[in-house]
């Protein structure tokens, strides 16, 4: 587990979480990889405490699991609990868009509108480039600061949460596939410009069809998983 450098600062939890995450995002932290909190303080060079607390939040987000004796590993996250994450942010998302359209789109701000906008083009260049740990970056800052829109709090966080489980759980598959350009999804700005003309059937028309198309992606591997398993 490479160390990306001490962390010196004083929110020290918060930043080893934060930097947890993007090993397990990058893929450098795999499914199933255990590890204690000593090993992480060594790393950081930094004491327990701090790392401790920093692997409890991460369980919590159900990133880790905990065990008593072992210490932690990254959560193995299956083809079936990414559809059923994948349909739990559909069902969520299209109540967000609903709202936002019985609301008049009061609180489209243009913005906010315009940050996010920067984002949806961040995220279509690293998706042509193929840059998979930057399209990451974009992609849930771009959802985490569109879902600011619907102003509530805990709707966003648990739409966050789902979406990074979503990302662990793809990134092992999505490393060193040949067709990744074509897997990672690129019509962020469609939503924005459908959000500026508050046309909530196109918003909700397009991110139907990212969901349909991620679902289609798990039914993929759960085929493959199956054919792969050997016969009884």
């Amino acid at each position: 587990m490479p160390a990306s450098g001490p962390v010196t600062r004083n929110t020290l939890r918060q930043q080893i979480a934060d930097a947890l995450r993007d090993e397990v995002l990058a893929g450098r932290l795999r499914p199933g990889q255990e590890f204690t909190v000593k090993q992480i303080a060594d790393q950081y060079g930094v004491s327990a405490t701090p790392v401790r607390e920093a692997l409890v939040d991460l369980a919590a987000q159900s990133l880790l699991d905990s065990d008593q004796h072992r210490g932690f590993r990254v959560r193995e996250i299956s083809v079936a609990d990414f559809r059923g994450m994948v349909e739990a942010r559909s069902l969520i998302t299209d109540g967000v868009f609903r709202k936002l359209a019985e609301a008049g789109w009061s609180g489209a701000r243009a913005d906010v509108l315009m940050a996010v906008r920067r984002r949806a083009e961040e995220a279509a260049r690293a998706a042509r480039a193929g840059d998979l740990d930057i399209f990451i970056g974009y992609d849930l800052r771009f959802w985490r600061e569109l879902g600011a829109l619907v102003d509530n709090p805990h709707i966003c966080a648990f739409l966050h949460q789902l979406r990074l489980r979503c990302w662990v759980f793809s990134v092992p598959h999505l490393r060193g596939d040949p067709g990744l350009r074509d897997r990672l999804w690129q019509d962020h700005a469609e939503v924005v410009d459908a959000v500026t003309r508050a046309d909530a059937e196109a918003v909700r028309a397009v991110i139907a069809a990212y969901h349909a198309r991620m679902l289609a992606w798990a039914e993929d591997l759960a085929s493959g998983e199956r054919l792969e398993r050997p016969q009884r």
